[in-house]
């Protein structure tokens, strides 16, 4: 039996008048996406427990069968497992965006998704001139970060992810409790070095969004998670371009593979997830497959953005997967986001989401298409997100 998990990220979303109020996956065309739901069980999951942050990082710990309130210690960690940085049990991580800032507002969280080579050199360029003892700054993807604290101080400071409070006052959200007064003083100053790197003159003159300061969330230490293979007797592999998720599959086991191309943003290289998912099957019981574009879309703000993301994906992988798991004969696929991302937000919400389930022995529900109308409407529902992958394998 072979097993595909495909995570549009962020894909879920609240009618749109610029839709005729439909969310973007009602607007989207996705007969592979339709076709699964139709001749499957489509069902709707709560991925974010009670209590906890409607993060991808909570969410995406449940979609994989890992309980976020036993298994969750940061969103920072994950990234950093993913980027082969060491932690000790005492150290934290934190996520390091570099942002822009205009005033006294946050005007953008991700500096007009700016590219890693430029994030590079603002990166080093902080790690010689701001990095105090005990810190050090990593470079990600895009404008994604990393910084490690291995001091003797205790960092569980109340931080805010920066895609929350966008067009906010970002200083009625610096870090405050233990470790607050070292982060903001990170954050801050960081914006007097970065305001005339030569980096943010060339986008300045570009009209480009400058990376004007950088904003820490996200921080935890190192986590702890039980191999996939010990829990559900499963091989994996995972394929994605943003660090957590990679981040996740390292830490439980699964082999983690890069696509070039793959970018995290809506010019991802969708075909190329999909042939190297094909590839990955031939050797692991199960491929998950991430797609960031639609959160990216979601967070922009951007609805025919996040509709086109919704249709490439549909006709870029879920169309080539379900055609090249017929040549194994028995299989099953799941498609699923793994939170809301709604256009009219730009943030994440912890509602819960559709999942749809095709393949042996899955017997259709309903004839429904794959919406999130139609999800709420069915009669499969599943109240704990962690218990999802249990239900799929056993199915």
């Amino acid at each position: 039996m072979k097993y595909c998990i495909i995570v549009p990220d962020g894909m879920a979303d609240w009618p749109i008048a610029e839709l005729g109020n439909k969310t973007p996956l009602e607007a989207a065309r996705t007969p592979n996406m339709d076709f699964i739901s139709l001749n499957g069980r489509l069902g709707l999951v709560h991925t974010i427990p009670a209590g906890m942050p409607p993060g991808s990082d909570v969410a995406n710990l449940s979609v994989i069968g890992y309980d976020p309130r036993k298994s969750y210690t940061g969103r920072a960690p994950l990234e950093a497992a993913s980027m082969g940085l060491a932690m000790a049990p005492e150290h934290w991580a934190f996520r390091c965006n570099l942002i822009t800032v205009d005033g006294d507002l946050l005007a953008d969280y991700c500096a007009g998704h700016i590219s890693t080579k430029e994030a590079d050199e603002l990166v080093k360029f902080l790690q010689e001139r701001l990095a105090p003892r005990f810190v050090t700054f990593h470079t990600g993807v895009s404008f994604r970060q990393i910084m490690i604290y291995a001091g003797p101080e205790r960092m569980d400071a109340e931080t805010t992810p920066p895609h929350d409070i966008m067009g906010q006052r970002f200083k009625d959200y610096l870090p405050h409790g233990n470790g607050a007064q070292l982060l903001q003083r990170l954050i801050l100053g960081s914006r007097e070095m970065l305001a005339s790197h030569p980096v943010n003159t060339v986008r300045i003159d570009l009209k480009e969004n400058p990376a004007n300061m950088i904003w820490l969330w996200g921080q935890g230490q190192a986590p702890r998670l039980a191999k996939f293979a010990d829990r559900y007797r499963k091989t994996g592999a995972v394929i994605s371009a943003v660090d957590l998720v990679k981040g996740i599959g390292h830490c439980i086991g699964w082999d983690v593979i890069d696509v070039p191309g793959a970018t995290g943003e809506l010019d991802t290289n969708y075909a190329g997830k999909a042939q190297k998912a094909i590839e990955a099957l031939q050797s692991h019981d199960l491929v998950f497959i991430h797609i960031e574009a639609p959160d990216s879309a979601g967070h922009d703000g951007d609805a025919k953005g996040k509709v086109q993301a919704i249709e490439r994906v549909d006709a870029e992988i879920v169309g080539p997967l379900l055609e090249a798991l017929k040549q194994f004969g028995k299989f099953r696929i799941l498609v699923m986001p793994d939170h809301l991302t709604p256009v009219a937000k730009r943030t994440h919400v912890a509602e819960p989401v559709p999942f749809a389930i095709y393949g042996e022995a899955v017997r259709s529900n309903r004839q429904f298409a794959f919406t999130e109308a139609n999800a709420r409407e069915s009669d499969l529902k599943i109240e704990q997100g962690h218990t999802l992958m249990e239900y799929f394998l056993a199915t």
